[in-house]
């Protein structure tokens, strides 16, 4: 009798009709019978760039916290890379017998390019794993965060921009209308960044050894480009100097400023480069997409 009376208020829940029920984003559900990689990768690469806003939100919001409290903030940026400049330029100029005015301009911006490159390259390889806390937590595209660290990088290099105008202006070596030709140049580098930071950024996600392994590749990479030196000092030898990916991606922006342009085969090199970049990158998402959230 108890049982009955307890239960004869009861009313059974009402279960929601399945064509009611709201069906979960395209995006994070996934059919092992049909995993469909190339579609969901494009598809986060399209919902990626369409959010270009909220990773230079995040970009900008990543600059100001690595300056706050600081005094000068991202002009410390701007000084450390004059003082560099201006010694080196001293130093290699006498070593090189190169005259200050002619050395001294191509240092100032062979510097300045090559300073964003490599930071590129090494922050690309904590693209994924810096970002661990959102990724965990909101469902947003992974190439969010790519840009994110390529829009960083690239704000950060624009604060010595000034610093290579000056040197251009006080040695009289201001470009013409030539300069315009860099604009597609840093296109091919900026293409070139989100692959290397959708591949290292996977690929370091999976094995925390390659970053190290970068950082020391790129100090030899430093050394072996034409930054400290120029192309003429190797001679005959320097028609190899296509084969390297820094000293292309450097050239397609630096030719345009200092010699009025790059040289065909430069371009063709950097352009080759781009692609094979692209094809790794896009490779690898399209495979191992699915598996960053379980790497990081």
């Amino acid at each position: 009798m108890l049982a009955a009376a307890g239960t004869a208020g009861y009313r059974r829940p009402m279960l929601a009709p399945p064509s009611t029920v709201p069906a979960a984003s395209p995006l994070y559900v996934c059919d092992a019978t049909q995993p469909r990689r190339l579609e969901r990768a494009l598809q986060d690469l399209g919902g990626g760039f369409r959010r270009w806003r909220l990773a230079a939100a995040l970009a900008w919001l990543d600059i100001r916290n690595r300056y706050r409290g600081s005094v000068l903030g991202p002009i410390w940026l701007t000084l450390s890379t004059a003082v560099m400049v201006f010694a080196l330029g001293l130093l290699y100029s006498s070593l090189f017998q190169l005259s200050l005015a002619e050395y001294l301009p191509w240092l100032a911006v062979s510097l300045i390019i090559w300073n964003m490159i490599a930071q590129t390259v090494n922050d690309a390889c904590t693209t994924f794993t810096g970002a661990e806390g959102i990724i965990r937590q909101m469902p947003l595209p992974y190439t969010i965060h790519v840009l994110r660290m390529v829009l960083r990088n690239a704000l950060t290099a624009a604060h010595s921009l000034p610093l290579a105008l000056l040197v251009l202006l006080l040695f009289g070596a201001m470009p013409g209308w030539e300069a315009l030709l860099a604009l597609p140049g840093l296109v091919v580098v900026a293409v070139n960044a989100i692959a290397v930071g959708i591949f290292l950024g996977m690929v370091c996600a999976r094995f925390r050894d390659i970053g190290p392994i970068v950082a020391s590749v790129m100090q030899l990479a430093f050394f072996l480009s034409p930054v400290l030196w120029k192309p003429e000092l190797l001679g005959e030898r320097q028609v190899w100097l296509p084969l390297n990916p820094f000293y292309v991606l450097m050239e397609v922006v630096r030719g345009p400023l200092l010699s009025g342009g790059a040289a065909p085969v430069v371009w063709a090199s950097a352009l080759l480069w781009t692609g094979a970049a692209c094809a790794a990158a896009l490779a690898f998402f399209v495979r191992f997409r699915g598996r960053i959230a379980f790497w990081i």
